[in-house]
């Protein structure tokens, strides 16, 4: 492996040391959202960003169509800058919403019940509506 910032090669006695490796899929908390990506805390010393590029293989219009600020999402590392405990993430081709921290929505103990009582009026109106068109 090759250190951009130091101009050596690592060995991999020096690798195993390192806390994250690239291709590692990790927890991570949104912490910022811009027009080119998206900032994430992974821990209390590690933070990253998902560029843009990084989002989606289709289009990306606007990023706050795939993140919410504070929502724990899972990101692949494409790269590591290991001195500046900085992550350059992926969430391209993985599952990156854990399914278990989504907001869910709530069911209502009356459902439909409410929909269904009003039927029968908005029928009833639509029907006369009609009938004095004519």
């Amino acid at each position: 492996m090759y250190c951009n910032n130091c101009d050596i090669i690592l060995t991999r006695e020096v690798r195993t040391t390192m806390k994250y490796n690239i291709g590692d899929i990790v927890e991570c908390k949104v912490t910022g959202i811009e027009a080119y990506g998206i900032f994430v805390s992974i821990d209390n010393i590690y933070d990253g960003l998902i560029h843009i590029s990084e989002i989606s293989e289709g289009f990306v219009r606007n990023v706050n169509d795939f993140v919410k600020p504070d929502e724990i999402i899972k990101a692949n590392i494409i790269d590591i800058s290991d001195n500046k405990k900085h992550l350059k993430l992926s969430i391209k081709n993985i599952d990156y919403r854990d399914p278990s921290k989504m907001s869910q929505i709530e069911d209502s103990a009356h459902g439909f019940e409410l929909l269904k009582e009003q039927l029968p009026f908005w029928t009833k109106e639509k029907i006369n509506e009609i009938e004095s068109e004519d």
